[in-house]
């Protein structure tokens, strides 16, 4: 596995997905702008787990997807203790514990890891079976 690239990419993922959540929370569509940001990255998560194990499977690595998606969510995790929490979670009465013990968090890191398995056995496990001779 190459631990510097999936680091990389799982970094681009949690920049957009902040920036997805950040600015859908100014945009009111739903009277709970919390929940409509949540459903936001919920969803943005998608495309973008797929994306971000789309580059990198890219050069031909062979590395489960469960080990892809599992840094993806580790890396977004740990920007999210160092930076998320301190700067936005705080400031507006949130914690620590608040932010790692909630249901959302965890749903989001089981997506993670689900969609880079799902790509992993789609688009590279696939491929390795079937051979022409």
């Amino acid at each position: 596995m190459k631990q510097i690239r999936a680091i990389g990419i799982g970094s681009i993922i949690w920049i957009i997905g902040v920036s997805i959540y950040t600015l859908s929370s100014y945009i009111s569509i739903l009277e709970d702008a919390a929940l409509q940001a949540n459903m936001l990255l919920f969803l943005s998560v998608i495309p973008l787990v797929w994306y971000g194990a789309k580059q990198y499977y890219k050069e031909g690595i062979n590395t489960h997807g469960y080990w892809v998606g599992q840094t993806f969510f580790l890396t977004s995790a740990t920007l999210d203790a160092l930076i998320t929490v301190p700067f936005f979670s705080i400031p507006n009465g949130g914690s620590h514990y608040q932010f790692f013990t909630d249901f959302g968090f965890w749903l989001i890191g089981f997506e993670f890891v689900g969609i880079a398995v799902l790509y992993w056995y789609i688009e590279t496990s696939s491929k390795k079976k079937i051979k022409l001779h």
